[in-house]
C-alpha cells in the first residue's frame, strides 16, 4: 500500500489568553492519500481553519507531528520549510482580503515565483509567459493581466488566488472555505474549476467548509470537528448515509431541502456550549447531546473504528 501524502498525528494547537488556554485544535489525527480530498466540516469556531494553518505551519503546533511525503515537517527549520512550502499551499477564504490592493494580477501571481527564485526580474518575458499560462488555467482573460483586485468581482479575485496557489506546482492545497464569500452562482464555477485542476494536476485537497452539500460533492472522506476535536471521520457517502455521532446527525439534518412539501426530521440542539478554554475532561458535545450519560462526562472519548474507515468518538457506538 502506498504511503499517504499527508499524515497528521495527535496534532494540537493551543492559544494562551487572559481567560486561560484555548484548545483550538486538540489531538487530531488522520491520513490523506495523493489525489484525494478530505473535507473538514463543523460550526464556526470549531478549529477547522486553525487545523489547516497548523498543518502548513502558518501556526506553529503546540504538540503532535505532521508528515509530508513521509518526512516530518513539524521540526524543520525555516530554510528547510521554505523548500517544503512550494509543495504545500493555501487558498484563503476572502479573495479580496488575501490580495495586495497595490499589486496587479501579474505581480500577485508572479510574486511567489520570484521569492522562490524560479525566475528573476531579468527574466521578465519568461515570468510574464508563465503568469499568462496560469491565468489561462483558471479561466482569466489575458486582458486582465495589469488590472488591480478592486477592479474585479469576487469570482475573478478567487481565480487570482487559485492561480497564485498553482504557481509553484504544489502537491497539497488547504482550501480554507474558498467559496463561502462568493455568490451561489459563482460558487459552482469555482468548485468545478477546482475539480478540473485536481484531475489535471493530481492535486490533494484539505477542503474546509461549513457547507455540507459542497463537501459531499467534492470529498472522498469527511472529518467532522467539534470544539477542536474530530468526532467522526468516514468516507463521504458512508457519512451521509449512516451518520453515527449525534452531532453529525444534527448537522446533516440542518441541510436545506429545496422542496416545501418534503418533511425533514430536524435535530434541534439545546443546552450550553462547552467552553474550549481549559475544557474539562469528557465529551465536549455532552451538554448539547440528548443521549449524554455519565460515561460521556468522565473522560475524553477516543475515536474508534466501527466499520472499515469509519471512526466515531461516542459512547453510544
Amino acid at each position: 500500500m502506498a504511503e499517504p501524502l499527508l499524515k497528521v498525528e495527535h496534532l494540537k494547537k493551543y492559544f494562551h489568553t487572559n481567560q486561560g488556554t484555548l484548545h483550538a485544535v486538540d489531538d487530531v489525527s488522520f491520513t490523506l492519500n495523493k489525489g484525494e480530498t478530505l473535507g473538514v466540516v463543523g460550526e464556526s469556531g470549531c478549529g477547522k481553519s486553525t487545523l489547516g494553518r497548523t498543518i502548513l505551519r502558518l501556526h506553529e503546533p503546540t504538540d503532535g507531528k505532521v508528515f509530508f511525503e513521509g518526512k516530518e515537517i513539524t521540526t524543520l527549520g525555516k530554510l528547510e520549510m521554505k523548500n517544503i512550502r512550494r509543495d504545500m499551499q493555501i487558498i484563503f477564504q476572502d479573495p479580496f482580503a488575501s490580495l495586495n490592493p497595490r499589486m496587479t494580477i501579474s505581480e500577485t501571481i508572479g510574486e511567489s515565483l520570484l521569492i522562490q527564485k524560479i525566475y528573476t526580474r531579468k527574466q521578465a518575458d519568461q515570468l510574464r509567459k508563465r503568469v499568462l499560462e496560469l491565468m489561462d488555467f483558471v479561466g482569466l482573460s489575458p486582458r486582465l493581466v495589469n488590472s488591480y483586485p478592486h477592479e474585479l468581482d469576487g469570482g475573478r479575485r478567487q481565480r487570482i488566488g487559485i492561480a497564485r496557489t498553482l504557481a509553484l506546482d504544489p502537491k497539497f492545497i488547504v482550501c480554507d472555505e474558498p467559496v463561502s464569500a462568493l455568490d451561489v452562482s459563482i460558487q459552482a464555477q469555482i468548485l468545478n474549476l477546482m475539480q478540473d485542476l485536481q484531475d489535471e494536476f493530481g492535486l490533494t485537497y484539505l477542503f474546509i467548509t461549513h457547507d455540507l452539500s459542497v463537501v459531499k460533492h467534492l470529498s472522498n472522506t469527511i472529518a467532522v470537528m467539534y470544539l477542536g476535536q474530530v468526532v467522526e471521520h468516514a468516507p463521504s457517502l458512508q457519512l451521509f448515509e449512516k451518520p453515527l455521532h449525534p452531532y453529525t446527525q444534527a448537522l446533516l439534518s440542518a441541510i436545506p431541502v429545496p422542496d416545501p412539501d418534503y418533511e425533514v426530521n430536524r435535530v434541534l440542539l439545546q443546552g450550553e456550549l462547552t467552553s474550549p478554554v481549559d475544557p474539562v475532561p469528557g465529551c465536549r458535545f455532552a451538554k448539547r447531546c440528548p443521549y449524554a450519560c455519565d460515561a460521556c462526562r468522565k473522560a475524553d472519548i477516543p475515536l474508534k473504528e466501527v466499520a472499515p474507515g469509519h471512526f466515531v468518538a461516542c459512547t453510544l457506538v
